[in-house]
């Protein structure tokens, strides 16, 4: 999967940006890249919003096993999807939803319900989820864009900043490599990137994130990876009540 957003719609934490990065390619390049490598038209496609985001999904080679990958989109919002839930059934049951939704679409139900009229915030419900998985909803109606990877490790995504400043998000290590030269780095487990709230963690969601300095081979300094600060906390206690949704989530 690949995921591109123009800075205007996603505020990356500063760090990921690398001053030793001098190579990165525009979002057109990075996008032809992912293409290519995942055999387009057949195996892949891609949807560009004008200027403000493209999304890319590339079925699964079925030579080996990968994670299930999934994409749909619903009342303009969109949602590619890593991995599988484990508790998906007992989800569907909680949101009264048709027992044929899968991962992807359930996803953005729940994100529908708690942007409109949902009564928790998003770090309770995505700390919900049981799994491996990884997520990217595009909300075009309003410009958010929203991502989580699970805790467990089962699946991996990558983030980093195009040559126009523009945020890009993988699961294709090379794809992030070549389109965003030192300026990537994994995308921290058990975190959410909210573009109006930022990097948090779902688990310890009282916490502050912290960027760690990423020294790669060379010895030159690239994207921070990013960990929960045990030490700090954050300023104030996120909120519960039917304010909290995923359209106007704030930075704590």
């Amino acid at each position: 999967m690949l995921a591109i957003f123009h800075k205007a719609f996603a505020h990356p934490p500063e760090e990921l940006n690398s001053p030793a990065s001098k190579k990165q390619k525009l979002p057109v390049e990075t996008l032809n890249d992912f293409l290519s490598a995942h055999s387009y038209p057949k195996n892949a496609f891609s949807m560009t919003f004008g200027d403000a985001a493209v999304l890319a999904y590339a079925r699964p080679d079925t030579s080996f096993l990968h994670h299930q990958r999934l994409f749909c989109g619903f009342d303009d919002i969109y949602c590619i999807f890593l991995g599988s839930l484990n508790n998906l059934c007992s989800l569907i049951r909680q949101y009264g939803l048709s027992k044929d939704t899968n991962e992807a679409l359930f996803v953005i139900e729940a994100y529908r319900t708690l942007r409109d009229r949902g009564p928790y915030p998003p770090d309770q419900v995505v700390k919900d989820l049981e799994g491996s998985f990884a997520f990217v909803v595009y909300d075009s109606k309003n410009g958010t864009v929203f991502t989580a990877l699970g805790s467990d490790g089962g699946v991996k995504l990558y983030w980093g900043i195009a040559a126009d400043g523009s945020v890009v998000i993988s699961d294709d290590l090379e794809v992030i490599k070549a389109g965003c030269a030192k300026s990537f780095a994994p995308f921290p487990t058990g975190c959410m990137f909210h573009s109006g709230g930022g990097l948090m963690s779902f688990e310890h969601p009282m916490n502050k994130m912290k960027a760690m300095k990423r020294i790669d081979s060379e010895g030159v300094v690239c994207g921070a990876n990013f960990k929960v600060d045990v030490f700090t906390r954050v300023n104030s206690i996120p909120r519960t009540g039917s304010e909290a949704n995923w359209s106007e989530w704030e930075a704590q």
